[in-house]
């Protein structure tokens, strides 16, 4: 179980292992259940008045948060009582953040557009990015320029997510949180099954 105390302990203990596997520090600072779970800047998906949350940190070109991103919809699709965050933490380089910033300039298009690049297969560059959204009928200049308009909030989603993933050293994507559970690695239908369930019995 994830407490704020536990967070403070993976926070202390992560970071030289994140530092080791080659990313950049960032000022530590633990950031709370509310900072994490409840940014107001982040589109949600599922039910946002769920009794539970689940956050994922993710990036659109993890070959593993492409292959479980079905099980998760549907889980939170099914439950009805769900309430999705996806935090991304664009690990691979300049197309994770170009994708991202796209995504989360999308407003009310959001999902279609999330899960039309989730749906990709191995890496992508910008051409692979606008060629995937324009496919599911989105206009890639459009959300570009949108994207530029909003940089100071996309922007400081991305650092946010960041520097939580610093804090708490995470290592790579996926990384789940179901409510507190922190959750390392691809989970399936019946691991989120299960993990909504120890939720909703805390």
């Amino acid at each position: 179980m994830l407490t704020r105390r536990t967070l403070l302990i993976a926070g202390a203990a992560g970071t030289a292992s994140l530092l080791a596997s080659g990313f950049p520090a960032a000022a530590q600072s633990i950031p709370t259940v509310e900072e994490v779970l409840f940014d107001e800047a982040i589109p949600t998906i599922g039910n946002p008045d769920g009794d539970v949350t689940i956050a994922e940190y993710f990036d659109y070109q993890c070959p593993f948060c492409k292959r479980g991103h079905p099980d998760l919809l549907d889980v939170v699709a099914s439950d009805g009582n769900i309430r999705l965050v996806m935090k991304d933490w664009p690990i691979f380089g300049e197309p994770s953040v170009y994708a991202a910033s796209l995504v989360l300039a999308a407003g009310d298009d959001y999902e279609a557009a999330h899960t039309a690049l989730m749906k990709t297969e191995g890496r992508l560059s910008r051409d692979d990015v606008d060629a995937t959204l324009a496919g599911a009928g989105h206009d890639p200049e459009r959300l570009a320029a949108r994207a530029a308009e909003q940089a100071t909030r996309i922007q400081g989603i991305l650092d946010r997510n960041t520097n939580q993933a610093s804090a708490f050293g995470f290592r790579g994507t996926p990384v789940y949180l179901v409510n507190t559970q922190l959750n390392y690695g691809a989970m399936d239908k019946a691991a989120l099954l299960a993990a909504v369930e120890r939720a909703r019995a805390a």
